[in-house]
C-alpha cells in the first residue's frame, strides 16, 4: 500500500510544476557587453492549426526586453521590425539585435482536457556591427498538468527567456 501512495504522490508532484527544455542551435563563448544596445524584433502571432493568438508575438518581445533590461540600460522593442534584416535597418551599428520567432503556441484548457499548454520560441542574438550570429537556441515549454485555470502558453515565457538572456552575459 505505501508503494502505490508513493507512485501516486510523485505523479502529483509532476504535474504541478512547468516543464522546460532548450536546445542549442548556435552557441558562442562570446559573452555580451553589458553597455552595449539591444534591439529587439516583434515576432509574429503563434498559431496552434487554425487558432492564431493575437498579441502572443507582442508579449514574447516584452518578455525578452524585461530580461535583457537586467542587464543593459539600453533595450527597445522595434515594433516594426520581425526579422534581422529590417531590425538592422532600424538601429545602430552598435550592440545587439534580438530576433524571437514563435515556433509553437497551443493554449489549452487544461484543468479540464488534461493537455498541457505549449510552447515553443527560437531566440536569435546578432552582432548589429556585422549581422553575425552569435547565438541562437530553441525554449520549449510545457505547463503544468495540474491547475486551476488561468495559465496559458504566456505564462511559460518568462522563467526560460530570464535564463537564457543570464547566460549570454
Amino acid at each position: 500500500m505505501k508503494g502505490v501512495l508513493l507512485i501516486m504522490g510523485a505523479l502529483a508532484l509532476t504535474g504541478c510544476s512547468a516543464h522546460y527544455k532548450s536546445t542549442d542551435v548556435k552557441t558562442s563563448t562570446e559573452k555580451l557587453k553589458q553597455d552595449m544596445p539591444v534591439s529587439i524584433a516583434v515576432p509574429k502571432d503563434g498559431f496552434y492549426g487554425t487558432t492564431f493568438y493575437h498579441g502572443s508575438g507582442q508579449e514574447t518581445a516584452s518578455v525578452l526586453q524585461a530580461a535583457f533590461v537586467r542587464y543593459s540600460e539600453k533595450v527597445r522593442i522595434s515594433n516594426n521590425c520581425g526579422d534581422v534584416e529590417c531590425l538592422s535597418k532600424a538601429t545602430t551599428t552598435e550592440g545587439y539585435l534580438v530576433v524571437p520567432q514563435i515556433l509553437h503556441w497551443e493554449d489549452r484548457a487544461t484543468e479540464w482536457s488534461m493537455k498541457r499548454d505549449k510552447l515553443e520560441v527560437k531566440i536569435s542574438v546578432y552582432k548589429a556591427s556585422n549581422l553575425t550570429l552569435i547565438n541562437s537556441t530553441i525554449l520549449n515549454g510545457e505547463s503544468k498538468l495540474v491547475t486551476w485555470g488561468g495559465d496559458h502558453p504566456q505564462d511559460l515565457l518568462a522563467e526560460p527567456i530570464n535564463n537564457y538572456v543570464s547566460q549570454l552575459y
